[in-house]
């Protein structure tokens, strides 16, 4: 339960109290319980698409885009934006790149992505409600956090002494591979839906993933909430081509 509640803490703005200060071991338990707060997620989303299942689908999609949004407050779009404006900004060059990451200011290429990610949950969404298909509520957000696990299991973390450093060093390693192919098992068992978005969301992460190497030679903090944002919302999309 304490990582759940120390995930649950990490992840999103939700109110969580913990009794003792976390050691560097917890933040690497922790991580195992990354799928399953994005399943929580999902249930807080599918919750509201029951409430508000009456109103138009844009309406609908508006408000469940706003609230995944303001669920997690901003931390992975936060992560995207400094992305996109690094990788635009750094001209191939890693440590530029890393510099700018490191700069609060948002650029063009940040607001544009932010934009365009966005419009693109926004559109799928008002799909997906339309036809019904709300299971995929659950779905994008848990592919989206299990990417974090792959990540964190696979990729080296550039900034030595950073929170991801901490997790990933501390991460047990043969549980986190358990953890996704639970994830993955859960996925098949959806049936046509959970089969796409699980080829969806590897096919994401692999490219993000080697993009992260041949630029940064590993992940950061930001490159981490971007692969979040961009692995849900290559999920809906998808999804909803599918209809």
């Amino acid at each position: 339960m304490k990582a759940f509640l120390l995930a649950l803490q990490f992840l999103t703005c939700l109110p969580v109290f913990l009794k003792a200060a976390p050691n560097p071991a917890d933040w690497g338990r922790s991580a195992l319980a990354y799928p399953l707060v994005g399943l929580f997620i999902g249930l807080l989303l599918a919750g509201l698409q029951r409430l508000v299942g009456h109103a138009d689908p844009l309406l609908q999609a508006a408000l469940l885009t706003a609230t995944w949004a303001l669920i997690t407050g901003g931390l992975h779009l936060d992560g995207l934006a400094d992305s996109a404006d690094a990788w635009v900004g750094g001209h191939g060059d890693r440590e530029r790149t890393l510099a700018i990451m490191k700069d609060p200011r948002s650029g063009p290429a940040a607001v544009s992505t932010l934009v365009l990610v966005l419009l693109l949950k926004f559109v799928a969404l008002a799909g997906l409600v339309k036809a019904g298909a709300w299971p995929v509520l659950l779905l994008a957000p848990v592919l989206g956090r299990s990417a974090l696990v792959a990540l964190l299991l696979s990729t080296p973390y550039v900034r030595p002494g950073g929170m991801g450093s901490a997790i990933s060093a501390h991460l047990p390693r043969a549980a986190a591979v358990l953890a996704l192919l639970l994830v993955a098992a859960a996925g098949l068992l959806a049936g046509k839906a959970g089969a796409l978005a699980l080829a969806v969301a590897a096919a994401a992460w692999l490219v993000l993933r080697w993009m992260m190497m041949r630029r940064l030679n590993g992940m950061t903090g930001d490159t981490l909430g971007a692969a979040v944002e961009l692995t849900e919302v290559a999920v809906l999309v998808a999804l909803a081509l599918s209809l």
